[in-house]
């Protein structure tokens, strides 16, 4: 008789166990803005840009104040998030405008395999070429691109995210847990010129980094920043509404962050904080332990992946380096996030012979360490268009106002200096104290008081 029994518990669990385990399973939703730096959200106290969508997942999850990109130029940074993996390790997708190799296991493929539905709306992995690394289809997941809207000025584009996120939740089927990427191209360049000012922002109340200068000019090219952060914002609290509505709020992970730093000189495409800090904060109910911590642990994007992969119940695959996030969701001490790992080999390839700048970082509470591999060529492209696939001196720096302003008056007195540390040369090591440089403008490299704590880092 107890063997009978025992066969019929057997059975009873291989008819309902694959669905109890999928309805146990939480979704997944993703959100990345193009190009926000960390400082550049209402929860990480900027005084000027509103982000409540941001604030809320925030404050009723955790956020994160050293969260780091894995490389600080856009389909490198998403090949990092979608492996789980550093971008040294990735081959030809360690480059943009390259491909991301199939033989690199990526978090949506494994959680397909596993029942999830996919899905992605607007920039998933790009840019790049998938078919000559094996791939048919982006990374991210299937295409949900049909929806269209007005957007609030003429440079941000016309597609209607959370739209498109609301009609997969239409064809999703309902028993199975889903994994959605939910990618704006906001607040990538080009920007609308005066679009902050016209929505009443004050451009006395902006916070000017002093990597910049500090003028009119600058001031409101950030107002206009903002105003695309604004953009994407309202786009994740259209798809928070969404799940509330279907009920499925709480059994969603929920993550919101950039796949680096803003636009502007030495920020984006650079290893310092400007360039490859950004903003992170995750919800979910079911998995975190005392919602409402500030995660101070350092943090690379990578470690996504196989966070995700273990919500769901996977072992992530031992190429997968990146470290899970889940004993910090659990308020458990962990030793494997004491510092984070920032690397770049080519941006937009503008020095001749499309040569790139291959470096890397350590950054820790104390210091940010830089090892510049080719210190002869220039950082942020060559002062020469004609070098520069998109025919702009210093071309890894995306065209904008601030920009145009330095290289202008680089030889006046006070933006001298500033100009400089955007577009001069740069030695093979940097090394900065965070405690009397955050934004890390002095050099240290190769004085005596900092040479052990160089030769540690190193």
């Amino acid at each position: 008789m107890t063997n009978v029994r025992l066969l019929f518990l057997l059975i009873g669990f291989s008819i309902l166990g694959p669905s109890l385990f999928a309805n146990s399973r939480p979704n997944i939703l993703f959100c990345i803005s193009d190009d926000q730096s960390y400082a550049h959200t209402g929860a990480n106290g900027d005084p000027v840009v509103k982000t409540p969508a941001f604030d809320r997942i925030a404050n009723e999850g955790l956020r994160f104040t050293h969260a780091f990109c894995d490389a600080p130029t856009c389909g490198p940074s998403r090949s990092a998030i979608l492996t789980g993996q550093p971008i040294w390790r990735l081959e030809e997708a360690g480059n943009i405008h390259s491909t991301l190799p199939a033989k690199f296991a990526t978090y949506p493929d494994l959680l397909q395999k596993s029942g999830y539905s996919l899905g992605y709306t607007g920039k998933g992995w790009s840019p790049g070429r998938l078919e000559p690394g094996g791939r048919t289809e982006n990374p991210a997941g299937p295409p949900f691109q049909r929806k269209r809207l007005q957007p609030p000025f003429k440079q941000m584009r016309n597609t209607d995210y959370a739209g498109n996120f609301s009609d997969f939740l239409a064809q999703s089927p309902k028993e199975k847990p889903f994994c959605f990427w939910l990618g704006t191209s906001e607040p990538h360049r080009g920007f609308e010129s005066g679009a902050g000012k016209r929505t009443g922002k004050d451009p006395s109340r902006v916070i000017v980094p002093p990597i910049f200068p500090d003028n009119d000019i600058v001031r409101n090219d950030l107002l206009d920043y903002f105003v695309e952060i604004e953009h994407f914002d309202s786009q994740v609290s259209r798809a928070i509404a969404l799940l509330e509505k279907s009920g499925q709020l709480d059994n969603t992970i929920i993550v919101v962050t950039s796949d680096h730093g803003m636009p502007f000189p030495r920020a984006k495409a650079s290893l310092y904080d400007d360039g490859s800090r950004v903003p992170l904060a995750i919800r979910w109910p079911k998995g975190i332990t005392k919602p409402g911590r500030t995660i101070n642990d350092f943090i690379n994007l990578s470690d996504l992946a196989p966070t995700f992969l273990k919500a769901a119940g996977l072992k992530p695959p031992s190429m997968m380096t990146a470290k899970s996030l889940i004993p910090i969701f659990e308020n458990q001490l962990s030793k494997n996030h004491q510092a984070a790992f920032i690397a770049m080999e080519r941006h937009d390839g503008c020095r001749k012979g499309g040569k790139g700048y291959p470096c890397r970082a350590i950054r820790t509470s104390n210091h940010l360490y830089i090892h510049n591999f080719e210190p002869t060529r220039w950082p942020s492209g060559s002062p020469d268009p004609s070098v520069c696939a998109r025919a702009i001196p210093y071309g890894e720096i995306d065209s904008s106002p601030t920009k145009t302003f330095m290289m202008e008056y680089r030889n006046k007195h006070g933006i001298a200096r500033l100009a400089e540390l955007a577009f001069g040369m740069r030695p093979a090591e940097e090394l900065y104290d965070l405690k009397t440089d955050p934004h890390q403008m002095n050099n240290l490299a190769g004085s005596l008081p900092v040479a052990k704590t160089q030769a540690t880092l190193r």
